[in-house]
């Protein structure tokens, strides 16, 4: 079994002159680094005083299961022999907030995938549960991540 470790940066940003002295007297700025990636603009959602032109842990949390899947795909599309020449994907996701917490309760993503060879377009199903079972960031959340997908092309 390997073992691969990741590690970045997070600093707030958002400190008003004031602190956490109250909730509307601080930035929810966040910024993140990683060596030798650009720099990652954060903030909470705007539905808890975030800024909205910034990326925010729950958009974050749907582009890495997105990616995930989609790189997962194509790998398994290449152990099969099969050309994938476009892949985008919508993925949306469910969070439900109780209180000051709350929790994702499902993912769907829509693959639209589009094939080199349009007779292997019958793969596409197993591909994708394949790539489902592959990919490591929807094998460690404790919610559903479901594929739809979103009239593949062959």
């Amino acid at each position: 079994m390997a073992t691969h470790t990741y590690t970045l940066d997070v600093a707030w940003t958002g400190d008003r002159g004031e602190g956490t002295s109250g909730f509307r007297t601080y930035g929810r700025d966040v910024l993140a680094r990683s060596a030798g990636r650009p720099d990652l603009l954060l903030s909470a959602d705007k539905p808890f005083r975030g800024d909205p032109a910034r990326w925010n842990p729950e958009v974050l949390l749907l582009a890495a299961l997105s990616e995930c899947h989609l790189l997962s795909f194509l790998h398994v599309a290449v152990t099969h022999g099969v050309v994938v020449t476009g892949y985008t994907d919508t993925p949306q996701g469910w969070l439900e907030q109780e209180g000051i917490g709350g929790r994702f309760t499902r993912v769907l993503l829509r693959p639209r995938v589009t094939l080199a060879d349009p007779g292997q377009a019958h793969l596409l199903p197993q591909l994708h549960a394949e790539a489902g079972a592959a990919c490591f960031i929807a094998a460690s959340v404790n919610f559903p991540v479901e594929v739809e997908p979103a009239g593949d092309q062959a």
